[in-house]
């Protein structure tokens, strides 16, 4: 009874990280790379001791149990991507912050004293890892989209021998398309404001990561069907590791 109740009680008390789906490891280089799906579009890749939030957004409760950032990618000016009330509320004493400079002009004083800005194709680099921005935009392109080109950033990053695609907010663009050697990619499916599955799925036959991640797949009209687009990428290429994970576990 005593072993009964008290599997009980760590059940009830589990904390929110226990919701979490199992962080990866993609091994480098230079020591293995921790990626931990977090919200929505928000990430964690942990790497040589520092960690990098992407995107942080939906609270404190997001970030039980993860380390305080050192580095900060954001991708856009909306609020599921530029949180300032998350921001603000997490220890950013160590961090930088890199983002595009729409998002650096939209933040208060304190955040831009520890911004900086890269457009889209330059490359910086910070904590080792090379940081090239990629172009992220609807289309067909015009100026009333909701994402239009040059304002956001979607990322390729380099952590030694391995590189990791970003999409942030896309449709299946042509500079996604081009992209080479991508280890891991993240890519965006929602209607209406990135692309739909069929899209997604062609953007990925077309660069051909070794890893592809559905992540931001929350739209309008609920969940896009990750299993659908795992499907139709595998019929293309069933070389592509698809790995779906629940984006949307924290309440």
């Amino acid at each position: 009874m005593k072993a009964t109740f008290a599997l009980l009680f760590l059940m009830i008390s589990a904390p929110l990280w226990a919701q979490l789906p199992a962080a990866d490891d993609l091994q480098t280089s230079k020591g293995p790379l921790k990626i931990q799906p977090l919200n929505h579009a928000t990430m964690t890749l942990t790497w040589g001791g520092k960690t990098i939030y992407v995107d942080p957004y939906g609270g404190t409760k997001t970030f039980k149990g993860i380390a305080a950032p050192d580095l900060i990618l954001i991708s856009d000016i909306h609020g599921d991507h530029f949180d300032p009330k998350t921001l603000d509320s997490l220890d950013l004493s160590k961090a930088v912050i890199v983002a595009p400079k729409a998002v650096i002009d939209m933040m208060s004083e304190k955040l831009k004293a520890k911004a900086v800005a890269v457009a889209n194709g330059q490359t910086i680099s910070k904590l080792d890892v090379s940081i090239t921005a990629i172009p992220m935009y609807n289309l067909p392109e015009a100026a009333d989209a909701k994402h239009t080109k040059g304002r956001g950033n979607g990322y390729v990053l380099k952590f030694g021998d391995k590189t990791v695609y970003i999409s942030g907010d896309t449709a299946g663009i042509p500079e996604m398309r081009a992209l080479k050697n991508i280890d891991a990619a993240f890519v965006c499916m929602n209607l209406p404001y990135t692309m739909d599955v069929p899209e997604a799925a062609s953007a990925v036959l077309d660069f051909k990561p070794k890893i592809v991640y559905p992540y931001h797949y929350r739209g309008q009209n609920g969940l896009s069907d990750t299993e659908a687009f795992k499907k139709l990428v595998n019929a293309g290429d069933a070389k592509i590791d698809v790995r779906l994970r629940d984006w949307y576990s924290i309440k």
